[in-house]
């Protein structure tokens, strides 16, 4: 039997963000930091960095300020979910998080979500609820190693032109 796993921290967003990123379920090495993209090899820190035209952010103090400095906010479109490791395709049971706290927090001009499971997610749980579209952009999981980290950057600049 497959344990339960839940998420283990809270959405990352201030009353400026308007770009709201959703991943699908933090990787395990994010469980162990305790916050998003915690994977060295998780290109999501290099492309944001980039779009924004800013230094990479290496602490987790840096990250927040990269996020909240641009008019983004970070969370999952997965609160609970029964995963192998750290892969999409592993997850079962999945469980939705309740993105109106941030919604009902700040102005959030656009969703987008990061990959495929997390925005197949999205559709099936939180759209319903909330009405609200999601742009699906390209992972930047290690795994999906068809796109090079110059691709990601070109389709992510996308998100820079909504604020």
């Amino acid at each position: 039997m497959n344990t339960v796993l839940y998420h283990p921290f809270g959405p990352l967003y201030n009353k400026k963000s308007r770009v709201l990123i959703l991943g699908s379920f933090p990787s395990v090495k994010s469980r162990e930091q305790n916050f998003f993209y915690g994977h060295p090899q998780n290109r999501f820190w290099k492309v944001i960095a980039a779009v924004y035209e800013q230094p990479l952010p290496q602490t987790i103090e840096e990250k927040k300020q990269l996020i909240l400095d641009n008019g983004l906010a970070l969370w999952d479109s997965i609160a609970s979910c029964e995963i192998t490791g750290s892969s999409d395709s592993s997850i079962k049971n999945a469980r939705a998080n309740d993105i109106t706290v941030i919604l009902d927090s700040c102005n959030i001009e656009r969703i987008y979500c990061n990959g495929r499971k997390s925005h197949e997610l999205y559709r099936k749980y939180i759209e319903p609820a909330t009405g609200r579209t999601a742009v699906c952009l390209p992972s930047t999981s290690p795994a999906n190693a068809q796109w090079s980290l110059e691709k990601l950057i070109g389709a992510w600049a996308e998100i820079r032109a909504d604020i």
